[in-house]
């Protein structure tokens, strides 16, 4: 059985369970969605370029219980479907159908056979670029960012091999005309409709507003490190916007016990979304903050702000993440983006699997979310069906420039 029909099937169950109005479920499940956040794999053996920063080996931590191995939720998730197909180039987009996915942005370090345009578009990693210097003190943090910053240098000369470079300028004026601009315009070629940041797994989010010239001495001197991350960051996103790319951020709690929770607060990120060199940036907050969900509502306000709540739908019940949702819907329901998180976890839960939960917990939880409200009289049915398009489709396809 298609995985579509699956949830139309579900549909009355759902309404019984979370008392949904059928006409909204009905509506919400023949919607194909735009995916805002995803980690899609190759048809193909070995392939790791699905995160420059895997997290699966890291030391053991305390998983959220609707992840873990043996949860409802993952023994729910059907897995024949996906085994008994081919795993040929036709699978991914395969996949997608079955999930009711129309569009899915790839977060991967580079592309491949299966996951092409108009199915798949691409959204690369910048944070090496962020790294220039010398990281061995920042990996020495403790033992997931020795992991991570190794991954990073990879990367960085990666994209320092690909300029013709076998390590970084002498100064950072050539750094940023030789590697940085070029790298991010080879991307766009590539066809990336954004970049990507996971910096808060690498370090906090405050990115201060930094003059060239201690950006200069930083890069130069190897002093005052942050100053030039933050100097960099800021370029890069204005260059992103500039290239008509999005800048995706990771901005929530992470996998990890050593994770930096405190250091992902949204709010840390406003001076950015306030500088004006930034304003024709577009920003989109990825897994919509939690647990700072009241702060990402805030930042709604912002014109160039926008948020999805990819991984909430793996990690939380569909009546708490309808209770995020129906507070972004209620101030700023045209900066709501759809998003799975579909990445390959585990063996019992691949990127398949993980977006099947992530696709039937939005259904779920967006129906929760605008049968409340109508009940409450502040929609209509009608602008309830406008309000599920928008989120599920409507404000990705805007922002992205898609049909």
């Amino acid at each position: 059985m298609k995985l579509a029909a699956l949830l139309l099937s579900l549909a009355p169950f759902a309404s019984a369970q979370l008392q949904i109005d059928p006409a909204i479920a009905a509506e919400i499940a023949k919607i194909k969605t735009i995916d805002n956040h995803a980690h899609p794999v190759l048809p193909a053996a070995g392939d790791a370029g699905y995160d420059a920063l895997p997290v699966e080996h890291m030391d053991p931590y305390t998983e959220p219980v609707r992840m873990r191995a043996g949860s409802s939720s993952v023994a729910e998730a059907p897995h024949q479907p996906f085994a008994s197909h081919p795993k040929n180039e036709a699978y991914p987009a395969w996949v997608l159908d079955q999930l009711g996915i129309e569009t899915m942005l790839a977060n991967r370090v580079a592309m491949g056979p299966g996951l092409a345009p108009p199915r798949f578009l691409w959204v690369p990693y910048e944070d090496a670029l962020l790294f220039p210097l010398n990281n061995a003190r920042l990996a020495s943090a403790n033992s997931d960012r020795k992991a991570f910053f190794a991954d990073e240098d990879r990367l960085l000369h990666q994209y320092l091999k690909e300029c013709g470079y076998e390590k970084p300028p002498a100064t950072l004026g050539e750094y940023l005309q030789k590697i940085v601009d070029p790298t991010l315009e080879r991307h766009k070629r590539g066809g990336a409709v954004a970049i990507k940041f996971e910096a808060a797994y690498l370090r906090s989010l405050d990115f201060d507003d930094v003059p060239h010239a201690q950006a200069e001495d930083a890069y130069t001197r190897g002093r005052n490190y942050k100053k030039l991350q933050d100097f960099l960051f800021r370029h890069i996103a204005a260059e992103a916007g500039r290239l008509g790319m999005a800048v995706h951020l990771h901005v929530a709690w992470g996998a990890g016990g050593y994770f930096d929770i405190t250091g992902t607060n949204p709010l840390r990120l406003e001076s950015v979304f306030n500088d004006p060199r930034l304003h024709s940036t577009n920003f989109v907050m990825l897994h919509g903050g939690w647990p700072f969900t009241r702060e990402i509502t805030a930042l709604l306000t912002k014109p160039n702000v926008y948020t999805d709540f990819s991984a909430q739908t793996l990690m939380n019940y569909p009546r708490s993440v309808a209770q995020v949702l129906r507070e972004w819907l209620e101030l700023a329901p045209d900066k709501v983006l759809f998003g799975t998180d579909a990445y390959p976890y585990s063996e019992e839960s691949g990127w398949e699997q993980s977006g099947w939960i992530a696709t039937e917990t939005t259904r779920q939880a967006l129906g929760l979310a605008l049968t409340e409200m109508l009940n409450d009289g502040e929609i209509t049915r009608e602008r309830a069906f406008e309000l599920a398009h928008l989120v599920l489709h409507d404000n990705a396809a805007k922002l992205y420039g898609l049909k």
